[in-house]
């Protein structure tokens, strides 16, 4: 018998996946920085790197302005992370 994750409350309360079509960083832009891969925020719609990226902007962005998640903008990805819990969930 395979037991079911437990959501946290965050993820759970996502009604409708925000997408972007964005193809940047719109912090790493302003600074002229670079980044890895994008992800979107699922409060407010930013489009911003990730942590393998220089600059982190969407980790600092989820934890100073309380967005706590996250889903990829990146094409074929389908998922979201949860950064005041540190909780994932694949949507293939």
């Amino acid at each position: 018998m395979s037991e079911k994750k437990i959501l946290c409350i965050h993820i759970r309360e996502i009604n409708k996946i925000m997408t972007s079509g964005k193809l940047e960083c719109e912090e790493c832009v302003k600074i002229g920085g670079k980044w890895v891969h994008l992800r979107v925020c699922q409060s407010c719609g930013a489009t911003l790197c990730c942590d393998s990226s220089e600059h982190k902007h969407m980790s600092t962005h989820a934890l100073s302005m309380s967005h706590p998640v996250a889903s990829s903008a990146e094409p074929g990805e389908n998922w979201m992370w949860c950064y005041k819990d540190l909780q994932g969930v694949n949507f293939d």
